[in-house]
């Protein structure tokens, strides 16, 4: 399902009123709030969301709490199926049906969550229910600095709450029946332009009214009822899970028991907080969301045994980014090996599972968490180390504390140990599944595993996806160092063919960051004569297939060559992608790639005309940046995920730009920020240039330009 997006709040924010207007713009009397993460860029999310809360409305982050949700998704059924992602069944109702004014009425006192109903454990669990990962999400950046600011006595900051823990099931029949009215961003942009809230019907993508999950979502259809089955499937349900002899309690029905025990605390918006309050002592792992042992979470007090046992006055001198309170990942070095590896991989596992159950907020809280203990250079041997690290927190301290103790952490050995969660990660890790798509197979379609696509679902796949499923264990297969080299310089000859020798390749991504073994090839090529890089990316596409190296080109696009070589626009709807920033807006080509010669070639042919290359596919994308840009698509390329994002939160939050790896534009007045020497050169314009003379030193003026000290790739392993 395809939906048209509306403007980015990116362009909300370009046509956004004088701020005498929006400062008039009162939403405290309107009821709670949700905003939906789809088809949002991170940094625009955030950015609407502090434009709301600027505007006094009621935020919440929990989808069951909202009578009005603000989203970017058109069509009513894929807007259903979005809110039934968060948790929230709902069937349509028509305007003329609801006489209510809800959105005039003042806001009804938050309700606490309820307890948790009677848990099925039946096979098919619902999509909200399917997997907990109740290890109390960690605190963004944002609370962090806010917390900080209230310790100190300034006046809190209101944040966006991220400790978001688990899909919890919906609250019980109080709020059942409740109209919702699903808005588009535009409602908020025009209330913006005339400083009060207009009418929410005038904007109304759908009006809805929650009910209660069906039955058909509790306990899902067998296989043979949701597709024609042609031959008997064989997968390892929770209903054999409940006729073994001895069954563990299954982890939802562990979380409910010591949720219902456990203190609760309640936020503004209704759910519960964590701050720094530490729970009542349980036998289970409080880290794991099931209750907390005494013996771990006094270490997070500190006392005078303590000081007389030499606990606190072992700390190590904290760095100076430490000190300084440096938030963004790209003003320090993180190096590709910690000393605190072990237990950082234990976080990567959590933050997947968060991934894959659609929790972007603690995606993105541990992404940050893990930033800063990669970037950490001692060996932590005392939660308070943790503590005082940017975007870490008690949770983070108290998880630390069980693994030091047990050697483990519950929460992720319940992770691991979870079925869906293992289907999850097998469809995820197909070549053009994402997260989104694997929970729809395995929600949606009712699929288990891979023969299960191929027998009922391979009409349906995207070709990308079809070549992910043939290819998928030699995808999953790390190249070698050695052989990414091989295949960078194969691709460069071929640009030098149809070309000429001024032409410049590089390897980024991983190979950069000093990987022993990479996941795909990534290799940016660029031309001091910007005319010769134009459609470039066809020829050489073409020149490899010729020669047989490319066996499937599965994407080939001329973003950047159709709108002549310049910046993205500011007023684009491309967004910067997680496959690297401005993903969208570079020439590029995504193919697999095959040696074409083995040993044996010339022998297997002669004996049999369908011999059959026995080589290992490899994914491999090929980038073109014209060289006006190429530092930054350079730069773009080149960082671990958190440095990427925290380098475009950089340019927006310190600078006022606009990054991504197409070039940078100020936010102010749209213009193209030239930091790489292209267009003035030494202070002269149209001057007798002194332009870069390679990509390495285009992109060291980038980190000049921004006021960065320059990183070697090898210090961006932010993960």
């Amino acid at each position: 399902m395809v939906d048209v997006d509306l403007p980015s709040s990116q362009t909300l924010r370009d046509s956004s009123p004088a701020p005498e207007a929006a400062e008039k713009l009162d939403l405290s009397q309107l009821p709670p709030i949700f905003v939906s993460a789809t088809h949002f860029d991170t940094d625009d999310l955030h950015e609407l969301e502090e434009e709301l809360v600027e505007a006094h409305a009621i935020l919440t982050y929990d989808v069951t709490e909202a009578r009005i949700v603000i989203s970017k998704v058109l069509k009513p059924k894929r807007i259903q199926f979005d809110l039934r992602g968060k948790g929230l069944w709902t069937e349509e109702v028509k305007p003329h049906e609801d006489s209510s004014t809800e959105e005039d009425e003042p806001p009804a006192k938050k309700q606490k969550l309820e307890k948790a109903g009677q848990i099925q454990k039946n096979f098919g669990k619902s999509q909200a229910e399917a997997i907990v990962i109740d290890d109390q999400s960690t605190e963004s950046e944002a609370e962090h600095e806010a917390r900080k600011r209230t310790e100190k006595g300034a006046a809190p900051r209101i944040k966006r709450e991220e400790s978001r823990i688990v899909h919890t099931p919906p609250p019980a029949p109080p709020m059942e029946g409740h109209v919702i009215k699903v808005v588009t961003v535009s409602w908020f942009e025009q209330s913006r332009k005339a400083g009060k809230p207009l009418h929410l019907d005038d904007y109304l993508a759908l009006q809805c009214r929650r009910i209660d999950r069906p039955v058909a979502e509790v306990t899902p259809p067998s296989k043979a009822n949701l597709i024609q089955v042609k031959k008997p499937i064989t997968t390892t349900t929770h209903h054999a899970k409940a006729a073994s002899p001895h069954p563990d309690k299954h982890i939802l029905e562990r979380a409910k028991e010591d949720a219902e025990n456990a203190p609760k605390h309640v936020d503004r918006f209704g759910r519960r907080g964590f701050g720094h309050q530490v729970p009542a002592s349980t036998d289970a792992s409080w880290a794991g969301g099931h209750g907390t042992n005494s013996q771990y979470a006094h270490l997070l007090q500190e006392s005078t045994t303590e000081h007389e046992n030499g606990v606190s006055s072992d700390l190590p001198e904290m760095p100076e980014w430490v000190k300084r309170g440096v938030k963004y990942s790209c003003q320090r070095s993180t190096p590709k090996t910690s000393p605190n590896d072990a237990f950082i991989d234990l976080l990567k596992k959590i933050k997947l599972a968060r991934l894959l159950t659609n929790d972007e907020i603690g995606v993105r809280a541990y992404s940050t968490s893990i930033a800063s203990l990669a970037a950490y250079p001692y060996k932590v041997s005392n939660p308070r180390e943790i503590m005082a690290l940017p975007g870490c927190d008690a949770k983070i301290a108290n998880l630390f504390v069980e693994w030091v103790n047990t050697g483990a952490i519950k929460a992720v050995d319940d992770l691991e140990a979870d079925e869906d969660l293992k289907v999850l990660r097998l469809f995820y890790e197909i070549w053009g599944v994402g997260a989104t798509t694997a929970r729809e197979f395995y929600y949606d379609r009712g699929w288990r595993d891979l023969d299960d696509i191929v027998e009922f679902g391979w009409g349906i796949l995207t070709r990308v996806q079809q070549i992910g499923v043939k290819y998928y264990d030699e995808f999953l297969d790390p190249i070698p160092r050695a052989e990414v080299e091989e295949i960078g310089r194969i691709v460069h000859r071929h640009a030098v063919k149809v070309r000429d020798s001024n032409i410049q390749s590089l390897i980024v991504g991983g190979y950069r960051r000093g990987k022993e073994a990479c996941g795909d090839v990534d290799l940016i090529i660029s031309h001091p004569d910007e005319s010769q890089t134009l459609n470039i990316v066809n020829d050489i596409v073409a020149s490899l297939e010729e020669e047989g190296w490319v066996t499937h080109t599965l994407l080939l696009s001329l973003n950047s060559t159709h709108r002549g070589q310049a910046t993205l626009p500011f007023k684009s709807n491309h967004t910067s992608s997680s496959m690297g920033g401005g993903f969208d807006t570079l020439d590029k080509a995504l193919v697999v790639w095959q040696d074409p010669h083995w040993s044996s070639k010339d022998t297997d042919i002669a004996a049999d005309m369908k011999a059959k290359n026995p080589n290992i596919h490899r994914r491999v994308d090929i980038i073109i940046s014209p060289w006006r840009t190429v530092g930054c698509a350079v730069a773009g390329w080149s960082g671990g995920t958190t440095f990427q994002r925290d380098l475009r939160r950089y340019a927006k939050n310190v600078k006022g730009w606009k990054f991504d790896s197409s070039g940078i534009r100020d936010r102010g007045n749209g213009e193209v920020v030239d930091v790489e020497g292209f267009y003035h050169y030494d202070g002269e314009i149209g001057g007798k240039g002194k332009r870069a003379k390679g990509m390495m030193e285009a992109e060291r003026r980038v980190f000049e330009g921004f006021g960065l000290v320059w990183r070697e790739p090898e210090a961006r392993c932010t993960g």
